[in-house]
This record gives C-alpha cells, structure tokens and sequence, in this order.
C-alpha cells in the first residue's frame, strides 16, 4: 500500500487546456486530431490510418510539456510504466510493424534476451535518453508510413517473419498487423491518460 504522504506528495489538482469542454485535452479547433483529418479517407485502409495518427498524436500530446523526469515517473510499483517507456514502446511496435509487414532487417532497438523489457526498464530521467526516444519513434513512424504509401491492399501479407497471430512466423494480412497495431496505441493511451493526471492533474482525451 502507498503511505499517506507518498500520496500527499502525489496529489496534484486537475486542470485542462480546454476553454469550452472540461473533459476535453485541448478546445477542438486547436486539437490536431480534428483539424487535420484526411477528408478523402473513405475506405477501410484510409480510415485504419487515420486511427492511426489519431492514436499517434494523442501520446504525443500526452507528454507535451514534461521533462524528463515527469516524462520517466512511473505509475505505481512495482510497474515500470512511464511516458517515456510508452515512447520506446511504440517506437519499438513501429520498427516490428515493418518488420513483419516489409521484411526488413530492424533489429530491436531497447529489448535484448536478456531484458524482454528493455524499452520500460530503460527509461531513465535522462535529457538524452529522451531526446533518443523520441527521435527513434520519429523516424520508425516515417518508415511505417512510407511503407504504408506503397501498398493498397488490406490483403497484403507479410514478407518478414512474424511473432504475431496464432503461428509464429505465420502469414498474416496487413489489416491484422495495422489493426493489432492501432489497438496497441489505443492501450496506451489510455494508460497514458492516468499517467498524465498523476504527473501534473491535466485530464482530457
């Protein structure tokens, strides 16, 4: 059980952004998430990616304006969970993605064999260790979306080995991986959302 003054030291009151809407994250003219939807993604494949980076932006917004301290408190023990796990998380599911779905040689970037959870556990209060985070989920995002411009068919099946689905290595659609891909981000977002209230008490979705 947490003490009562670990608790005090923790209690931080809620607040948002939010003018209009105090369960929102942000006033939905300055949510990006709204303003920039693709109009024409009409389809399934359009509408999974638009999931997509609507899933993307909310991490991202989740730790606008921490440093690397907040970005590295975790939750509660003996959980390992912090923002910039969730940073390195994702960038890791990302580089998996095409790995699985282009076959390309990515080799992990935190987890080892001998730390499954290397991408958590790593996530120290460290500028640098930040910094690194956030430019491997950049880049592993990029790579994601260029091969997601290359195909248009849901039915593509991966060309890389995958530790996906009910056979390892077995074949798989794109919309399984894109799908299991959006519902990982959606996880953590909303692990994200207590994360950020705990940090600083900003709420919103």
């Amino acid at each position: 059980m947490v003490s009562d003054e670990h608790t005090h030291e923790r209690a931080v009151a809620r607040w948002t952004r939010s003018t209009i809407y105090p369960d929102m994250w942000i006033d939905p003219d300055d949510d990006p998430r709204e303003t920039e939807v693709d109009v024409d993604a009409v389809d399934e494949l359009g509408t999974l990616r638009e999931n997509l980076r609507y899933y993307r932006l909310t991490l991202e917004m989740k730790c606008a304006g921490l440093d690397a301290e907040q970005m590295a408190l975790r939750s509660v023990p003996p959980s390992t969970m912090s923002l910039l796990g969730q940073v390195r998380h994702m960038a890791e599911e990302e580089r998996r993605f095409r790995r699985v779905m282009a076959g390309e040689d990515a080799p992990k970037l935190y987890r080892t064999d001998e730390d499954r959870d290397g991408d958590w556990n790593g996530a120290v209060a460290d500028p640098v260790v930040v910094d690194d985070a956030w430019r491997q989920w950049r880049v592993e995002v990029e790579r994601t979306d260029r091969y997601l411009a290359g195909v248009d068919d849901l039915t593509t099946r991966n060309a890389g080995f995958s530790d996906l689905g009910p056979e390892p290595g077995g074949r798989l659609q794109l919309r399984d991986v894109l799908v299991a891909q959006i519902a990982e981000y959606a996880r953590h977002c909303g692990h994200a959302d207590l994360l950020r209230e705990l940090i600083d008490g900003r709420v919103g979705q």
